[in-house]
């Protein structure tokens, strides 16, 4: 089964739910607050659908989940953490893609194994990069951006929110399946390169659509696609990269979940899974992310620790044949 397929599938399987209380988990767990470490800033897209899972489990386990956010490192410095932290279900990780997938082919020494240091409990998102361009850019379609980049071999330029970024690594697996070659000029941050993509400086980026949905519709940028290979509902007019002739194996789709340390219990592992499941398919939630392009997801740990080894895989080849550094 093709990796978006499984994805697709389990955003659309149903799955048995048990209602929860405090203690009511295996050996009376949980009995205090759980701590949900998230590995960016505060205020970011990951902090934000953080914390409005984070209040859904709270009601669902009983017990407050306090987010911490342990920023630095592209994500690895909260991972680290959270792979040394007591092995009783108490201290979570709530990790992006590249955390797990892209990281481990950035950073030589890094101190956490994305197999060997966690064990998954679940997905619980998964969004997508929106390809942008300013709107005085000839190109209207990805077809039309490609015939351009062809004409112009490092005339036209792509900006990312840093080194090996998702942001980055879209540019570069968009140039190797298009044959282009075009300028990539990082930034710190993805809201460090929108006022030169607005003015023209830069041409285009590959970033998370949520951050861009608001410019789009005002004109400001110009939409030419989505990442991922299903369409946003939040904005189904625009194709996902796929659909270009030449393209079909494009895929840059951005999930998200929670992992514990590596050895804890697997009976907490299961409780917590089935409160995520519970939480992750309320229909409130659900309406919450859709404005922004988000869809709620979940799966077991065993589907989720699969997804992570197809990643790890896909985003190690793309690294090295871009022969990528980190900043």
């Amino acid at each position: 089964m093709q990796r978006m397929q499984f994805i697709a599938a389990l955003v659309l399987a149903s799955a048995a739910l048990t209602a929860a209380h405090a203690g009511d988990g295996p050996g009376g767990y949980p009995h205090k607050p759980v701590r949900l470490v998230v590995p960016f800033l505060a205020g970011g897209a990951t902090d934000l659908m953080a914390r409005s899972m984070a209040q859904k489990l709270a009601d669902s386990l009983g017990q407050p989940v306090v987010v911490d956010n342990r920023a630095g490192a592209g994500g690895s410095i909260g991972a680290e953490a959270v792979a040394n932290a007591p092995k009783d279900g108490y201290t979570l990780l709530y990790s992006t893609m590249g955390v797990l997938t892209i990281n481990p082919s950035l950073y030589s020494n890094l101190k956490y194994d994305p197999a060997a240091s966690f064990a998954p409990v679940g997905l619980t998102h998964v969004t997508s990069n929106l390809l942008v361009v300013n709107p005085q850019l000839p190109a209207k379609s990805v077809a039309e951006l490609v015939a351009l980049a062809r004409k112009k071999p490092g005339g036209l330029s792509f900006s990312s929110a840093g080194n090996g970024t998702s942001s980055h690594l879209s540019g570069e697996l968009f140039q190797s399946i298009a044959g282009v070659d075009m300028q990539h000029v990082p930034y710190k941050g993805s809201a460090a390169g929108l006022p030169d993509l607005i003015a023209g400086r830069i041409d285009m980026t590959f970033d998370t659509a949520s951050n861009f949905v608001e410019y789009t519709r005002s004109g400001k940028l110009r939409a030419l696609a989505v990442t991922s290979r299903m369409r946003l509902s939040a904005m189904p007019e625009v194709p996902a990269m796929a659909e270009t002739p030449g393209f079909s194996d494009y895929d840059v789709s951005l999930w998200l979940g929670v992992l514990a340390p590596a050895g804890t219990s697997p009976d907490i592992v299961a409780y917590l899974n089935r409160q995520l499941v519970k939480v992750m398919r309320e229909p409130a939630m659900e309406a919450s992310l859709k404005p922004y392009g988000i869809q709620p997801l979940h799966s077991s740990p065993q589907e989720f620790a699969k997804v992570i080894d197809q990643d790890r895989k896909k985003w190690q080849a793309v690294v090295k044949s871009a022969n990528v550094q980190a900043n």
